[in-house]
């Protein structure tokens, strides 16, 4: 895979480092487990979209935008980077907030919606969730934009299509290039589903590298048989993108969605644990809608076995902590 080929903004200096996690892996007595720390990329905060965002900001720049316009749930991670990149490279940004539940967003909440305010985001457009309604809201305001002269650029929910799957294709070549100087033979890498970005662009890149490592994808929105397909209508885009002779089959995407619980950003107990035991064994802060619900998958899934045969596996940590402010009630006393 030619990478370089793509026209790319660069917001991280050098590679986020492999942590080994001595002290989670001892206490669950399964195979050692490695955490590729994206929750230190840069840009406010850090998280998994800041390498979707250097593909797809300057695809933006490249169209000459002076907009840019995106939408997520009412504390997207994604939203917050996308505003702090488009801070970055000068150009405003307008944000289309979905509620999941009813009367949930609230322009004065703490975590990343205190962070759209502070990053200085020129307008917020609240819709409720469901069907195509953030997709039409943004063509809308996309359309008014124009109207005024001015050149919009909208980027989906996720940074999730093929110019923002090229960040995490990009991500895998640099984690095989880590595993190679630590002289660790990576079992599997488990990280979050949600917009399928991370998840395909790791999986194609796998392939398209010939790594032959499984990923492990732990579903935070839809149903499994949904999910799959999903993400692998997204690895067939990205595999033509990349000129591969082929994409990932379909067996190769893998996906657990018995960490949802009742919703998408809705809490669940297993979450809260994992949140706890990861700050205090490591030292590491989870965020409760997205990398919380994956570590409570790969606890249960080490519990039950299903790394039995493998000696080292790692958690892709895509970020997330800021949205840890606005779930403080649902900790305390747990």
């Amino acid at each position: 895979m030619n990478l370089g080929r793509f026209p790319r903004r660069r917001y991280t200096a050098g590679s986020t480092p492999v942590e080994k996690l001595e002290r989670l892996s001892a206490f669950l007595k399964g195979p050692a487990i490695y955490c590729k720390r994206d929750d230190l990329l840069g840009l406010a905060g850090g998280g998994n979209k800041t390498r979707k965002l250097e593909f797809l900001m300057a695809d933006a720049l490249n169209q000459g935008a002076d907009t840019i316009i995106t939408c997520g749930a009412v504390q997207s991670n994604h939203c917050r980077l996308t505003l702090a990149a488009a801070n970055k490279e000068g150009l405003a940004c307008q944000l289309v907030l979905e509620q999941h539940a009813a009367k949930s967003y609230d322009s004065h909440a703490s975590g990343n919606n205190f962070l759209y305010y502070l990053l200085g985001v020129e307008a917020v457009h609240v819709v409720e969730s469901g069907g195509d309604r953030a997709a039409k809201k943004m063509t809308k305001v996309a359309d008014n934009l124009k109207a005024k002269g001015r050149k919009p650029y909208i980027i989906p929910v996720g940074g999730s299509n093929t110019t923002g799957g090229l960040g995490y294709a990009a991500c895998a070549q640099e984690m095989l290039q880590q595993f190679f100087e630590m002289d660790v033979r990576m079992d599997a890498v488990i990280c979050t589903s949600g917009s399928t970005g991370t998840h395909a662009g790791l999986l194609t890149g796998f392939f398209g590298s010939n790594a032959n490592i499984p990923v492990i994808g732990i579903s935070i929105g839809r149903k499994k048989d949904e999910h799959r397909e999903v993400v692998h209508g997204l690895c067939v885009k990205l595999a033509e993108k990349l000129n591969l002779k082929e994409a990932p089959p379909l067996e190769d995407v893998i996906v657990f969605d018995d960490y949802i619980g009742e919703g998408y950003s809705l809490i669940t107990d297993d979450m809260i644990e994992a949140v706890k035991l990861l700050a205090r064994t490591e030292a590491i802060l989870l965020d409760p809608v997205y990398t919380g619900k994956t570590v409570a998958g790969m606890i249960d899934l080490i519990k039950k076995g299903y790394f039995s045969s493998m000696k080292n596996i790692l958690f892709l940590h895509t970020g997330g902590s800021p949205a840890l402010f606005a779930y403080t009630e649902s900790f305390f006393g747990k």
